[in-house]
């Protein structure tokens, strides 16, 4: 009798751990990405940011069940935010099968940004948290660029992307391939805008794991077409400035993710 009870015991742990194994892969599968720290993800979003800006500007945070909701309202214009799923989730041709929990993704928009690109990313969260499946939400937001319901920015200006760390897709245009990089960088919009027309000269890559390294002195368009940017990076002074400044936070998120690690973090050249 005793061995019965034993092995119904253990077919029942089993079972509990098979089902919330099963309810953690489906939960992601529809959406729902366990948030930041509240703190960190506000320091993060702002990390994106000059020095000048971050005091007051709109900072947001990612509300799994619901999307983007405003952590504190600003008054120059600015937003931050730290995306989980990018913009660049819907270009190329590759299938989104789930939605990734290690992407992130710090970015801010000036007031005409804010306006047009910004709703990309504020829309699609909105939809996954919804739990609009992977698939049918790049179909849908695929179809709403092609469309045009997402205007390109009405004037000059640009997106600022300063932050130490960004972890998202290496070229989105072919693949779904997923790397860390150190490459704090100004966006600024260039609508229908190709490198040919800039004499734009793409920076170059390497790989150590799971980081990329970028470099390059040139700036260069990505994502060509109604919401391109054109790119340009800050240099190794400045980028080791960033780092310096934000080593705390780059140690936390470390330590919540293995490939949050940035490759000077953990005591790599």
């Amino acid at each position: 009798m005793r061995k019965v009870q034993i092995i119904a015991v253990l077919a029942g742990l089993l079972f509990t751990l098979a089902a919330n194994a099963e309810n953690k892969k489906g939960s992601k599968a529809m959406g729902k990405i366990d948030p930041l720290p509240r703190d960190l993800e506000i320091q993060l979003a702002l990390s994106a940011l000059p020095p000048h800006l971050r005091d007051n500007a709109t900072v947001y945070v990612l509300n799994p069940d619901t999307g983007f909701e405003a952590a504190r309202n600003g008054t120059n214009r600015f937003h931050a935010f730290v995306a989980r799923t990018g913009d660049d989730t819907f270009r190329g041709d590759w299938p989104l099968t789930e939605y990734r929990d290690d992407i992130l993704y710090p970015i801010s928009f000036d007031e005409a940004g804010t306006k047009a690109q910004m709703r990309i990313f504020f829309d699609a969260a909105e939809m996954q948290a919804k739990g609009t499946a992977p698939d049918e939400l790049k179909k849908i937001m695929r179809d709403r660029l092609r469309n045009g319901i997402y205007k390109a920015p009405e004037r000059a200006g640009l997106s600022y992307m300063l932050s130490p760390i960004l972890r998202t897709y290496v070229n989105p245009e072919e693949s779904d391939r997923v790397a860390t990089s150190n490459n704090p960088h100004v966006m600024y919009y260039a609508p229908n805008v190709s490198n040919e027309d800039i004499g734009g000269k793409p920076p170059g890559i390497r790989f150590e794991g799971y980081a990329m390294v970028v470099s390059g002195s040139y700036p260069f368009v990505i994502m060509p077409g109604l919401h391109g940017y054109m790119i340009h990076l800050l240099g190794p002074t400045e980028k080791t400035e960033i780092n310096k400044g934000y080593a705390e936070m780059l140690t936390r998120l470390c330590k919540i993710k293995d490939v949050w690690c940035l490759p000077k973090v953990k005591g790599r050249h």
